[in-house]
């Protein structure tokens, strides 16, 4: 590598370079982990060695950044030191930990499959794990003398669950007979059996039990066709026991939540976006299930609101990291930086093999692991723009192609906004790609484009307030042709539409509203709205029982959007009697024209207790010690012996019918 260690120290402080820091120069290590300060190693090909004599000298304080690969590594012959001090400068921040969830494995493990293969596995897996066979077909297999496990008949029809708590349902399920000789016989089959498991073992060839299969731990699919495949698999799963902890990916806050309120169902998005189906609607609330959640960040990338946020880590430890990245870069020198979105077991390898067999990464294209690139929202991807970067890559391993779609949805939405606030397109680009050769080729060839900007706006505060922010700085540095940006219907802002002509002010929409956006008067009949709350969940316009709202998603740069308008007013009705004003003129008017023709209102009398404020209702009502609940007490019909009594007391039939 070709860099200017003086000029790393400068930025970064003390730093020591070295050639064979883990042969000749160990001593160095050694030395350096004999002090209490953090130490970060600038290469990770040999870091179990470094950690095993951190663990030695009890050293607790040690990190490790990848500059070779990364940056050092480039046929690129721009100079590697801007890059260098970046990815260094970033690798001394500290994220917040994303707490951990504790799982506990018996080791129980259910093999699913057929023959003689799925046997042979159970045998292998049986070595660790308490193993229980479930043949989907005997074709092939050979009874040994000594059968170390239960064998079973039956097909899964359905499994729920995560490593150490699986529940499955079983059709045709019936116990191996021990009386068995030249092949399996088996018991008389049931449908609807129900066990449960720690571990799935899936051989079967058949459709997968679990949506997003590759990231639902404990479960384990291999092709029976390919025995390495197979044997990869056992390996894995037969360390499956014992005690584990996973991370909590998300956190939840239902306060601001707008999946749904008095059963009018609103914003969905991270329902739909969930991958591996952890996430359920519960009333007004979405429940998060930590153990089927991988970690994929489709629903944080696409929650309008942030209460699905990001832990792993959080939303202003990322944002930070990224603007120290383009703050650094440039700040050294570097020019029309690139910032490249890639996970450790899809994007790190492939920047390896970039490195050692081709050009290795751009100069210019600035590298950041992430555990999952699905979850970039455009609340990332606007602060990486304002902060200096020119572009923001995201790269993705085909095979998960069907996560992506959050990303697509927000890659949309931030290119509709650059576009209106005058900035050139192509701004963020997706490379879902597996071959490095054609990964380096793409980099190579990314545009030059205009900055945009240099300014970074604090990460701090909620996703819509960091957003907003970051968004602000991209206007102010383009030419807006308007205040208005007009969205797609899926966008997260906009404003809402009222039809005066139908709106009785009921305010039912205020109540219902999850984002405060909807508001009403205390003293006035008057309906507020403020568009920078409003997240166009569309509960409102559900709720309105005259079907006056409607939504029109769009981005609006006037400042006054942080400031309640009025949408709807009317003059207030007032007490016939008292002559206070208790409820909007319309919505009185609108009550009295539903009730015309209802037997609780067909007197002069009853119709004037419409206009009166609640005491004065109540109060004539009660007038000469009369029932005031009486009036919704519904008449009762009338029947043959009614018209029988009133004959025996000398009435006539005018006179029953008169009768009020």
């Amino acid at each position: 590598m070709s860099f200017d260690p003086a000029k790393l120290g400068a930025a970064y402080g003390d730093v020591s370079s070295h050639h064979q820091l883990c042969r000749a120069e160990i001593g160095a290590v050694e030395k350096a982990l004999a002090t209490e300060s953090p130490i970060c190693i600038a290469c990770t090909q040999e870091r179990p060695l470094f950690e095993e004599i951190a663990a030695e000298a009890g050293h607790q304080g040690i990190s490790f950044v990848n500059i070779r690969e990364m940056a050092g590594w480039s046929a690129d012959t721009a100079s590697k030191t801007p890059k260098i001090e970046a990815l260094l400068t970033a690798a001394r921040q500290q994220a917040v930990p994303a707490r951990l969830r504790a799982i506990e494995s018996d080791g129980l493990c259910l093999v699913i499959g057929s023959g003689q293969s799925a046997f042979d596995a159970a045998q292998r897996l049986n070595r660790t794990l308490s193993v229980t066979l479930l043949l989907t077909a005997t074709d092939g297999l050979i009874l040994p003398s000594e059968l170390q496990f239960p064998v079973f008949a039956g097909r899964v029809t359905s499994a729920t669950g995560s490593l150490g708590d699986f529940q499955l349902v079983v059709d045709g399920y019936a116990s191996m007979l021990p009386s068995s000789r030249a092949k399996p016989d088996f018991a008389m089959p049931r449908d609807g059996a129900k066990t449960s498991c720690s571990v799935i073992f899936d051989m079967s060839g058949d459709t997968a039990l679990f949506t997003r299969s590759h990231g639902r731990d404990g479960y384990f699919r291999a092709d029976p066709a390919n025995p390495v495949a197979v044997l990869e698999a056992v390996i894995e799963a037969s360390d499956y026991v014992g005690s584990f902890e996973k991370p909590i990916y998300v956190s939840y806050d239902a306060s601001i939540c707008a999946h749904e309120r008095s059963r009018k169902t609103g914003c969905t998005k991270c329902i739909d976006q969930c991958p591996a189906g952890a996430i359920t609607g519960e009333g007004d609330i979405i429940v998060v299930d930590a153990g089927i959640c991988g970690g994929c960040g489709n629903c944080a990338a696409h929650c309008p609101t942030g209460a699905v946020a990001y832990t792993y880590p959080t939303r202003t430890d990322q944002i930070s990291r990224v603007q120290t990245l383009a703050r650094t870069f440039l700040a050294a020198g570097g020019q029309a930086p690139v910032l490249l979105l890639h996970d450790a077991g899809h994007g790190t390898p492939l920047i390896g093999a970039m490195a050692r067999f081709g050009r290795g990464l751009p100069a210019r294209v600035i590298p950041l692991e992430m555990h999952a690139t699905s979850g970039v929202g455009h609340d990332l991807m606007s602060a990486a723009l304002a902060a200096g970067f020119r572009q923001v890559v995201v790269l993705g391993d085909p095979h998960k192609a069907e996560e992506f779609g959050a990303v697509d949805a927000e890659s949309q939405l931030m290119e509709i906004l650059l576009s209106g606030f005058g900035h050139k397109g192509g701004r963020i680009v997706t490379l879902l790609e597996f071959d490095p050769d054609k990964v380096e080729a793409a980099l190579y060839a990314l545009p030059d484009l205009p900055e945009l900007t240099r300014s970074a706006p604090s990460p701090l505060g909620g996703k819509r307030e960091v957003t907003r922010a970051a968004l602000g700085v991209l206007a102010d540095a383009g030419k807006p042709g308007s205040n208005i940006v007009p969205l797609s219907d899926s966008a997260p802002y906009g404003t809402v539409l009222v039809n005066t002509d139908a709106c009785t002010l009921c305010m039912a929409c205020v109540s219902s509203c999850p984002a405060d956006a909807l508001r009403d008067t205390p003293d006035t009949p008057q309906l507020r709205f403020v568009e920078a709350a409003c997240v166009q969940c569309g509960i409102c316009e559900s709720t309105c029982p005259e079907s006056a709202i409607s939504l029109e998603p769009r981005y609006n740069l006037s400042p006054s959007i942080m400031q309640p308008v009025t949408l709807h007013e009317d003059e207030p009705a007032c007490c016939t009697s008292c002559g206070k004003a208790f409820a909007a003129g319309g919505m009185l008017r609108a009550v009295e024209k539903r009730l015309q023709g209802n037997w609780m209102f067909d007197t002069d009398e009853r119709r004037a207790l419409i206009h009166m404020c609640e005491e004065c209702r109540l109060e004539a009502l009660s007038r000469d010690g009369a029932d005031p609940f009486a009036i919704a007490h519904q008449r009762r019909t009338r029947t043959t012996d009614d018209y029988l009594e009133a004959g025996r007391q000398g009435l006539t039939v005018e006179d029953f019918l008169n009768d009020k």
